[in-house]
């Protein structure tokens, strides 16, 4: 990564701490299991984690209802442009 944060600048809670982000982000249940494992190995507490999953987990929710809305809205604009070629 040129000019960008280095994975190993970070130390290893800010990289599980990071890991547990993304898995819950990516709805990755390995993953979210393999970094919780590695969390409390390195004595993360189980309240530090649960206030780092509650940003993805409402990013996720967001998405979630926002790219429905969006692949409707997509649908609707694909079948009017069909139609309107038909003519």
């Amino acid at each position: 990564m040129d000019g960008g944060l280095k994975m190993e600048t970070l130390d290893r809670k800010a990289k599980e701490f990071i890991g547990i982000a993304v898995a819950v982000a990516g709805d990755c249940q390995p993953c979210f299991d393999y970094h919780f494992a590695e969390s409390q190995k390195l004595g993360i507490t189980l309240e530090h984690i649960r206030a780092m999953v509650r940003l993805p987990q409402s990013i996720r929710q967001a998405g979630k209802g926002n790219m429905d809305e969006y692949i409707q809205a997509k649908l609707e604009i694909q079948v009017a442009e069909q139609e309107k070629e038909e003519k």
